[in-house]
């Protein structure tokens, strides 16, 4: 058997070229995908500075084969399905095989509902839930062949479901609520169809990450976190037991923590700093008391059959 082959979409710089290094280091053949391209031969210093433009799929790309690794780069922009497939395709075509899927692209915009334009609202919904959900459907063929009832991992950059969430960003919000949606709704889907060795998880920072997102001179940089938790949560993620992660939205620090990890300084950008979290210490259960009662479930694909 071949390496195993991790799909980072979102790959060219900050946490999705943490991610993809992190993985390639950990034995997989990684499948660097991203808008921003560049001729990686020709960047001076090398490697460039990771949350800039400087950084592309194709210098990600050198660092991970410079180190002894195995990297494609594969430009694709997500708001198009058919440049999404064909980077699936071209995963199958160079490696054969699909085991892990992370999808971190994503489009940002924090501001009123006034002050968000129609046409940054309608970016951020392409790039954030619709092109993950073609990614996944892409995708989901190849896991299936993988044995039996199909083998294989996503991670979902999205945060779980929570009210503060929404507040002063809640065009953004409704997008990446949509993304965990999805998690938790294909989870669902495995289940059913007893894929037992398919799981997907939605993971979100508790702390702010040291990123392309946080650069701005109103980012306090002691308060930061390198992007490494990110994807050690990761890691942590695709060698866990299904059941323990399939479906879940899930912060770094405290999935790291029911790993059993307890020190987390290793991660702090400024040595001594202490970071603040972001994100609540308790989330919401969004379950119900009738939550296995369905009533008539309706399969569209039936209703639609039935009707030819």
């Amino acid at each position: 058997m071949g390496k195993q082959v991790a799909l980072v979409v979102g790959a060219s710089r900050g946490i999705g070229r943490q991610v993809a290094i992190d993985l390639a280091k950990n034995g997989y053949a990684v499948v660097i995908a991203g808008k921003t391209t560049s001729d990686a031969s020709k960047c001076s210093p090398f490697p460039p500075n990771p949350n800039s433009q400087q950084s592309t799929i194709n210098t990600v790309a050198r660092e991970i084969t410079e180190a002894g690794g195995q990297a494609l780069p594969v430009q694709v922009d997500v708001r198009h399905y058919e440049e999404v497939q064909s980077m699936v395709q071209q995963t199958i075509d160079k490696y054969g095989r699909l085991d892990v899927l992370v999808y971190n692209s994503g489009a940002i915009w924090w501001a009123s509902v006034e002050k968000t334009p129609m046409k940054r609202f309608q970016l951020m919904q392409r790039i954030n839930p619709e092109g993950l959900y073609g990614t996944v459907q892409a995708c989901l063929p190849h896991f299936y062949k993988n044995g039996g009832k199909g083998k294989g991992r996503i991670v979902v950059i999205s945060p779980p479901i929570y009210s503060r969430f929404l507040k002063g960003k809640t065009a953004y919000a409704m997008g990446k609520f949509g993304m965990s949606a999805l998690t938790i709704g294909l989870a669902v889907d495995f289940q059913r169809e007893e894929r037992t060795d398919m799981a997907i998880t939605s993971l979100w920072p508790a702390a702010a990450i040291d990123s392309a997102a946080t650069q701005g001179e109103e980012v306090t940089r002691s308060e930061l976190r390198k992007p490494t938790i990110f994807s050690d949560a990761i890691l942590a993620i695709i060698d866990a037991p299904t059941k323990d992660v399939s479906g879940r939205t899930v912060l770094d620090e405290d999935f790291l923590r029911e790993r059993g990890q307890t020190d987390f300084s290793q991660y702090d950008l400024v040595k001594g700093a202490t970071v603040r979290r972001i994100m609540p210490a308790k989330l919401p259960d969004l379950n119900v008391a009738e939550q296995d009662d369905e009533g008539r479930r309706v399969d569209s694909t039936k209703l639609r059959a039935s009707k030819l």
